[in-house]
């Protein structure tokens, strides 16, 4: 998996809508969790979720219940800074997913759009989806 240092540089060197996964709308996700049937009262994380706009979506449907997580703390940043004052109401996390410890039954929809498929080997899988 790509290290905290790679995606720390990613976003210290680039402008978050430079990078070719940038979208101004994360469109499909947000009709996908809509799909869901989830209320505006669930709780949602969004694995990986950085710099990337579906968390201004979401508060902009209603939702308040939401945490991004990413390993890049820079990341995170563009997000906050891009929220201004609607990111106190996010709960940020700065972690490595194969290693946090999540609480359990915590989230009604778990958002990753990408996160994933950087889980090359056996064991990344295994730490990324298995409870410890």
């Amino acid at each position: 998996m790509h290290s905290k240092e790679h995606w720390q540089q990613v976003y210290t060197s680039k402008a978050a809508d430079s990078v070719s996964w940038y979208q101004p709308h994360v469109s499909v996700s947000l009709e996908l969790i809509r799909q869901t049937g989830v209320s505006a009262a669930a709780s949602l994380i969004d694995v990986g979720g950085g710099a990337s706009t579906l968390v201004d979506d979401l508060l902009a449907a209603g939702f308040h219940k939401l945490t991004v997580l990413d390993i890049s703390d820079a990341a995170l940043d563009v997000a906050r800074q891009r929220l201004g004052e609607q990111a106190a109401g996010v709960n940020w996390i700065e972690a490595d997913i194969t290693a946090v410890q999540l609480p359990e039954q915590a989230y009604d929809v778990w958002h990753d759009r990408a996160v994933f498929h950087f889980l090359t080997t056996e064991q990344e899988r295994r730490q990324g989806v298995m409870p410890r």
